[in-house]
């Protein structure tokens, strides 16, 4: 290959790259609810109070995403990277996130209502003054995350890994946490 077709490809190569960071900053804020997202990239992407309701983003990769205040209520995440994603005050009632990938996700007073969370990965993940309520967490992965003020109330933690989770006399835990599950955990 010669130095010019080189040079044409690296180009065209980044030309492609601007027009996809242009894509995904220029979604803040906007209104995405119910559309196809299935398998898109939003890796680092600045979603900021994006209206993501009902969307289908399913096996999205949306690590490092900054999601704070945005509205992913019914929408399905299943099988999407969250890792490390910033869902501060998100709205993510009543959405599928089965087997989604939260390692260390920042979900501080996010609304999980109603959520499905089955064999959700949430280790390490900060979930301090989030609302759980009637959620489904069938086999969650909650390893040493940190529950401090978490509502839990009327949540299926059967077969939830809590070891090392962290909760205070603030955290609202079920009734029907086993006492293995509750031994397992640390309270400060």
């Amino acid at each position: 290959m010669t130095t010019h077709n080189r040079l044409r490809e690296l180009m065209v190569r980044v030309a492609h790259l601007e027009r996809r960071a242009a894509l995904v900053d220029g979604l803040q804020g906007r209104d995405l609810s119910r559309r196809d997202l299935k398998g898109l990239n939003f890796s680092n992407a600045n979603l900021k109070g994006t209206n993501l309701e009902g969307a289908d983003l399913e096996g999205a990769n949306l690590m490092g995403a900054i999601l704070i205040g945005a509205d992913l209520s019914n929408a399905n995440l299943t099988g999407a990277n969250l890792n490390r994603a910033n869902l501060f005050r998100a709205n993510l009632s009543g959405a599928s996130l089965w087997r989604a990938n939260l390692f260390r996700a920042n979900l501080k007073e996010v609304n999980l209502e109603g959520a499905k969370l089955w064999a959700v990965h949430l280790k390490e993940a900060d979930l301090r003054g989030a609302s759980l309520k009637g959620a489904d967490l069938l086999t969650a992965n909650l390893e040493q995350a940190n529950l401090k003020g978490t509502d839990f109330s009327g949540v299926n933690l059967v077969l939830a890994n809590l070891t090392g989770a962290t909760y205070d006399d603030s955290t609202i835990l079920p009734p029907s946490l086993s006492r293995d599950q509750l031994a397992s955990m640390t309270k400060v």
